[in-house]
């Protein structure tokens, strides 16, 4: 049972990152390139902005915010559910590889296949899904023994790996396709938030109305998969068809915010970590926290690496390395 304190204190978190979202979504409207000032922000929303200010706001600033959100947001989720379903707090999508088999997919796909436009926003997250799931069943068989199942350290050593061997791949697929392609999927590899038309919301926003809830309603399914087998096994669940499932709820978030974000790594590691530190360590209590934090800090990190040098963005998924590796070594660190 939850102490109720602790259901007070997650709600009262959960809408002070709410409040924070909104302060960083109205900063990111108000500063930098083709910006609307901050007096005209809530008058424009409203409809009594002029059409530049329109124009600026719904179809530059907004959109891109939002999918910053939702792909931080998803990130997040999928990473809380790999950490439970591997019981290993060094997961990632990122980092173990699963981002990187959805990059190879998509630019296998729009680097040599003929592309329709008016299916290539929706057909994108589906691509990236088959690409991210074949990479996440291979990891898992090779981290898994019969004998004493899942090694944490295992795990993401061979997703590091694979992580490597795929990059590898991808350059291979690039080394021969035409410059403006090629410049596209380097955007891409660093993490540039390039989906930022209202279509890629829309072709985002169904994967995550439907796992995101899944995977809090599995939420104590995942509390079990986080104890030891025999206790798990004791408990009358179903540790393979569950780990199975909640895998496939993971590496279709993972692939729908990468389709649409890029190669994100990091904040699949630290959201869940934060609000672990928060809330405490109950899933149904530190999914949701985590959700908002990982859209919080991706789009912090956009936000950041939009305005901070003068002439030139920096990717947010160089941002989220330059602040999520540090951390990831102090986390392997402890491990070890």
């Amino acid at each position: 049972m939850i102490r109720p304190e602790l259901v007070v204190k997650q709600r009262i978190i959960f809408f002070s990152l709410l409040v924070l979202i909104v302060i960083t979504a109205i900063i990111s409207m108000g500063i930098g390139y083709s910006s609307v000032s901050f007096d005209r922000i809530l008058p424009t929303l409203f409809g009594e902005g002029s059409f530049k200010e329109h124009f600026v706001l719904f179809e530059v600033r907004l959109p891109r915010i939002l999918i910053t959100i939702l792909a931080g947001a998803a990130l997040a989720v999928s990473g809380s559910i790999l950490q439970g379903i591997t019981r290993n707090d060094l997961a990632d999508p990122g980092i173990i590889g699963i981002n990187a088999g959805a990059g190879v997919v998509i630019a296998i796909f729009f680097l040599y296949f003929p592309i329709d436009t008016g299916n290539f926003v929706y057909l994108l997250p589906v691509l990236a899904f088959i690409g991210a799931f074949v990479t996440a069943v291979i990891i898992y068989l090779l981290s898994y023994k019969r004998n004493s199942g899942f090694h944490p350290i295992r795990l993401v050593l061979v997703g590091v790996g694979f992580a490597m061997a795929l990059s590898g791949v991808m350059i291979v697929v690039i080394s021969s396709a035409e410059r403006e392609k090629v410049d596209f999927i380097s955007k891409w590899i660093a993490g540039n938030i390039w989906g930022t038309d209202w279509p890629f919301i829309i072709a985002l926003l169904p994967w995550l109305i439907l796992l995101i809830p899944y995977a809090i309603y599995k939420a104590n399914r995942l509390n079990i998969l986080s104890m030891d087998m025999p206790v798990a096994t004791g408990l009358g669940i179903s540790i393979e068809k569950e780990r199975f499932s909640l895998l496939i709820t993971a590496t279709a978030l993972a692939a729908a915010a990468v389709a649409v974000a890029g190669g994100i790594a990091f904040i699949g590691l630290m959201a869940p970590h934060m609000a672990k530190a928060l809330v405490g360590p109950r899933n149904q209590l530190f999914i949701p926290i985590a959700t908002l934090l990982g859209g919080f800090l991706l789009l912090l990190a956009d936000v950041i690496g939009q305005n901070l040098l003068p002439d030139e963005a920096i990717p947010a998924g160089v941002m989220t390395a330059i602040i999520g590796a540090p951390y990831f070594i102090y986390l392997l660190m402890k491990r070890i």
